[in-house]
């Protein structure tokens, strides 16, 4: 899924103007970089958590000239999926819903033709 597609969703889901969609998740996306640059910790019950993580500065070579190359010190950004979000993702017995504009392919055939 690609942010287009979020947007998109949110829009029939909510029955709300593209624009007004895309302003949304603009805002969400945005006040999730801005609060991972201030350092805090963003927890969305039942989804996950983001988090920075510190990584220690190394000597990394680079691939094409194998010379040596100080990599500096750097913030990572970071995903812990909860348990809720990583029991929905495996559970293979409840049917997932299907968006109308994408029906499932039948047994055998694959959405590209």
């Amino acid at each position: 899924m690609t942010k287009a597609d979020l947007i998109d969703e949110v829009s029939r889901l909510t029955e709300i103007t593209r624009k007004d969609s895309e302003v949304i998740v603009e805002t969400i996306f945005e006040s999730v970089v801005r609060s991972l640059r201030a350092g805090d910790k963003i927890e969305i019950r039942g989804f996950g958590s983001f988090r920075t993580r510190q990584r220690k500065p190394r000597v990394g070579r680079n691939p094409k000239t194998g010379d040596r190359v100080d990599v500096p010190a750097k913030k990572i950004p970071f995903f812990k999926p909860s348990k809720e979000l990583k029991d929905m993702v495996n559970n293979t017995t409840e049917p997932h819903p299907q968006s109308p504009s994408a029906p499932a392919p039948e047994p055998g055939e694959t959405r590209n033709g």
